[in-house]
């Protein structure tokens, strides 16, 4: 299974930074994972503080991994237990292929507190702080309202699967964590967006792209699904924000 033997090689190479920690979350940890479709999710926590040395050890680490079938979709963020705390501070992390800093977020967090997957070392209980239902409703309509919002304003996303896929996924996922507390999986969210008023073509088209084998979008559809997915999606996160802001 390539996603094993990837997984394997990642924690032989990181042994090098001698982690405390490293858990899987997202669709690896929620039981929606599709091989050469999902994201590999990871978190390490390693030892601090990361020096520039260790930030190299880093990215060399990856680009080692580059050969690897689905090395592009391993996505890990590196905490030090000094910062364990703050759901808001950057953190280093490798994700498409290349380094930046990104917060570990309140969903992530309550992720691996709910089901995260231990591949090694201790388990997210014993060293990352719980996540209060206060702050998780707080980031998750923030998000809606001041990271999606924003791009549905804009045309040449939604012509991408990606931004289409996830940006629905998202919105569902945030509508049943404000009104129900829980966290569910993009299968879920796929089934809950009709009932939320989303094109039902739209969702079906992610449903064969994600769990099927559906030949290439015509130019013609691709346009089309980006407005039905903007016209829909403004209302829609307007009166979500506007309900639990």
């Amino acid at each position: 299974m390539p996603t094993a033997a990837l997984l394997d090689r990642f924690l032989t190479e990181l042994g090098a930074l001698a982690p405390v920690a490293v858990w899987a979350h997202g669709s690896l940890a929620g039981g929606d994972y599709q091989e050469g479709r999902s994201d590999l999710d990871l978190i390490a926590v390693v030892p601090g503080p990361l020096t520039p040395s260790a930030v190299w050890r880093v990215a060399v680490l990856h680009n080692r991994l580059r050969a690897e079938p689905l090395a592009a979709k391993l996505h890990c963020s590196y905490l030090t237990p000094g910062v364990l705390k703050d759901s808001g501070r950057p953190h280093l992390t490798w994700a498409h292929r290349q380094l930046m800093r990104r917060p570990v977020t309140p969903v992530t967090r309550r992720e691996l507190h709910a089901f995260g997957r231990v591949l090694h070392g201790a388990p997210p209980a014993g060293l990352l702080p719980p996540v209060s239902d206060r702050e998780l409703d707080d980031f998750v309509v923030r998000d809606q309202r001041e990271f999606w919002r924003p791009v549905v304003r804009k045309a040449r996303p939604w012509t991408q699967d990606a931004w289409v896929d996830v940006g629905l996924t998202t919105f569902a996922r945030a509508s049943v964590t404000l009104r129900e507390g829980r966290l569910i999986t993009k299968r879920e969210a796929l089934e809950v967006l009709p009932a939320l008023g989303a094109p039902v073509e739209v969702v079906e088209d992610i449903r064969r792209r994600r769990y099927g084998d559906p030949a290439p979008p015509a130019e013609q559809w691709t346009a089309r699904r980006g407005e039905l997915t903007r016209s829909y999606l403004g209302p829609a996160i307007d009166a979500l924000v506007a309900a639990y802001a």
